[in-house]
């Protein structure tokens, strides 16, 4: 026990002291923030950032003309000129799509031209403007008032309700997709990055021939356990370290928002008074919201499960890469025996996109829960919708016996595996290697 210790110390150190470590534990959460930052502002701002296209219209149906209305990201300009002659000339006059609408009574469809292929968005903007037009004047034909359609079409809002033991409580199903979601994504991620990396430090060793002389003083079990646990350690580690950075950016960046936002609504507030004002949303309004999504959200119940299935899922996975890395003398010889045991993992994250976060408990999403090379992925999916004890305790039991045994028979090729040189590995070779007794 302790020469395993003493391999953990060692993969742990070694691996926290790098710069790179560092650096990459302080910029990944600044630069995931940066990304939905800039997200968001783009999504916000996309019209004024993106160019204007300007349009000529050619309506020679009548039925749109000075009908379509501009925006800061389309400009529509209509004229009375021949088609012929526009569709020579557009580009030259400065306009950046010629739209032509044939006469009513003409088969012929409605054309966008430009000398470029346009975007899906301009298209899809071009096609609802005319088609708002053509389907209020149909309803205007038909002596249908369209204020009094609209109000009749109007969305009707559900506020979903969980009952529970203490009573009812917001049902909060987007927050339970974003968390499902973002530490299904996590797990996943991370699996193949620390796993990699005792792949990796396999090889290296044993290229090197470090191996032989660390061998003689500790059994290749213990050098392989205390290299999957050294490098977990250090994910765990840096797991912390994201959280509590992400956290204090978050707390920081939130007030500096809740303090421009007040300032702003101080600004709109004074300078009008009209009742769009009380449309705003004030900062406390929004952090209220942003508060019981939060309180309504078992934290310490969802980071420890968490923490959980990134651990054992980790072992377990490390231990198959231990074992194609001791197998191997460069890492593209290792992807012959890694890809058929990660495709369950890929296949369920996949899946988990589309059908497990939209059906918690259905019996697939139920059985890949519970099967351990799939359940770091699919159980972190279900865990926030509700998951029955029984079903959480079975999963967690059969991961850490599929961890156990898959450990052990990884244990059984690495102790030959690691003293091979020279020679491309098979299948074949790899159950001689198993077999082999003590």
């Amino acid at each position: 026990m302790n020469k395993i210790l003493l391999i953990i110390q060692r993969e742990y150190l070694s691996r926290v002291k790098k710069k790179s470590f560092i650096v990459l534990t302080i910029l990944v959460p600044m630069l995931f923030m940066g990304m939905f930052a800039m997200i968001g502002y783009l999504a916000v701002k996309g019209d004024d950032l993106g160019d204007v296209k300007k349009v000529q219209v050619i309506d020679e149906s009548g039925e749109f003309t000075n009908k379509l209305v501009s925006s800061k990201s389309v400009v529509y300009v209509f004229n009375n000129e021949n088609f012929d002659t526009a569709r020579k000339k557009f580009i030259e006059n400065g306009y950046t799509f010629l739209l032509h609408i044939p006469p009513a009574s003409s088969p012929a469809p409605i054309e966008l031209l430009s000398d470029k292929k346009p975007s899906a968005t301009t298209i899809e903007t071009v096609e609802t403007a005319l088609s708002n037009i053509a389907e209020a004047r149909r309803l205007k034909a038909a002596g249908i008032d369209t204020a009094v359609l609209a109000q009749a079409q109007k969305r009707i809002e559900i506020k979903a309700k969980q009952i529970t033991d203490t009573g009812e409580k917001d049902a909060q199903t987007y927050t339970a997709y974003a968390i499902g979601f973002l530490s299904a994504f996590l797990i996943y991620i991370c699996l193949f990055i620390y796993g990699t990396q005792v792949m990796r430090g396999v090889i290296e060793e044993k290229v090197s021939r470090i191996v032989e002389v660390v061998i003689s003083s500790v059994r290749p079990f213990q050098l392989m356990m205390g290299k999957i646990i050294g490098v977990g350690l250090v994910g765990l580690t840096q797991f912390a370290l994201w959280i509590i950075i992400s956290v204090t950016l978050s707390t920081v960046g939130g007030s500096l928002m809740a303090n421009k936002m007040s300032h702003r609504v101080e600004q709109v507030t004074s300078a009008s008074n009209v009742k769009a004002v009380k449309k705003v949303q004030t900062p406390e309004s929004s952090m209220s919201i942003i508060k019981e999504s939060i309180e309504n959200i078992p934290i310490t119940y969802t980071v420890s499960c968490f923490l959980f299935y990134f651990l054992f899922g980790y072992m377990l996975y490390s231990a198959v890469f231990a074992a194609a890395g001791s197998a191997a003398d460069n890492e593209t010889e290792t992807q012959q025996f890694t890809i058929p045991v990660t495709l369950p993992l890929i296949f369920t994250f996949a899946l988990a996109q589309s059908f497990i976060i939209n059906n918690p408990d259905s019996s697939l999403s139920v059985w890949l829960s519970m099967i351990p090379f799939t359940s770091p992925i699919a159980m972190m999916i279900r865990i926030p919708f509700g998951v029955p004890a029984w079903q959480l305790g079975l999963s967690m039991l059969l991961l850490i016996l599929g961890f156990m045994f898959t450990t052990w028979m990884a244990g059984r090729i690495y102790r030959v595996g690691i003293l091979m040189y020279g020679k491309k590995a098979s299948y074949k070779e790899l159950v001689k290697w198993f077999m082999y007794k003590e």
